[in-house]
């Protein structure tokens, strides 16, 4: 059997995502319910009808370029986040980002229809997609076939969850009541981001005070964590 050496695809889609950078990203989709983006569609003709009856469908599958990644390379073993950080694994055992095909998949939830840019765009949430990221397909998400009641998994058998008791300092409180009127439900977003943990997966034995910042939308946000209590210091536009 002949394999064509190579394929070439065209972006359909680009994602308008709160994640500017990849620190703060959920590990995985659905984590994170009040992350809202928008994906917007590049095909420029029959746009109405590419995405009709798409509304019969409460969520979807999403195949995507990990365009932040992509240029470092990839190798066979990676460091594996629910192996600590440090102990390696085969690339195909995981969902790392550095693969041979820098290609990934993706479940959102459907909340609506918009326009960005004069194009059409479908409103997503619970997305774990870095902004700007190439969408190549659009499938929906079938529960009865996808979701698979039996299916196991030694390495990660359920959700990673905290259970920080998330503080705002006064400063941050006040930040918080002038810009969040512009930002959809930006309090629970900044508090399921943090309860995700996303400091390097080595450094959360640690209980020094050390300052983190992470970019959500186009606002710097200033945390610490000391033992299992997690302070927002303040929100700022970036």
């Amino acid at each position: 059997m002949t394999v064509q050496s190579s394929y070439s695809f065209t972006p359909v889609g680009v994602i308008h995502s709160p994640y500017k950078q990849k620190f703060a990203i959920p590990r995985q989709p659905g984590l994170v319910t009040a992350a809202h983006g928008k994906l917007e569609l590049l095909i420029a003709d029959n746009q109405l009808e590419l995405i009709r009856d798409i509304e019969q469908h409460s969520h979807l599958w999403l195949v995507f370029v990990f365009h932040g990644t992509s240029e470092q390379g990839w190798k066979p073993l990676v460091k594996a986040p629910r192996l600590g950080g440090n102990k390696k694994t085969g690339v195909f055992s995981t969902r790392s980002t550095f693969r041979p095909n820098p290609i990934g998949m993706s479940v959102v939830k459907l909340t609506g229809t918009s326009t960005v840019n004069g194009n059409l765009a479908l409103d997503i949430s619970g997305l774990d997609l870095l902004d700007g990221t190439p969408i190549l397909d659009i499938k929906p998400y079938i529960p009865y076939s996808d979701s698979v009641q039996d299916a196991q998994s030694i390495m990660a058998p359920m959700p990673e969850q905290t259970n920080f008791v998330i503080s705002f300092t006064d400063n941050a409180q006040q930040q918080l009541l002038s810009l969040g009127s512009n930002y959809q439900d930006l309090r629970l977003f900044i508090e399921q981001v943090l309860n995700q943990d996303p400091r390097p997966a080595y450094k959360k034995a640690q209980t020094d005070r050390q300052e983190y910042g992470m970019n959500l939308y186009d606002l710097n946000i200033r945390w610490q964590i000391h033992n299992n209590d997690c302070t927002v210091l303040s929100i700022e536009k970036s």
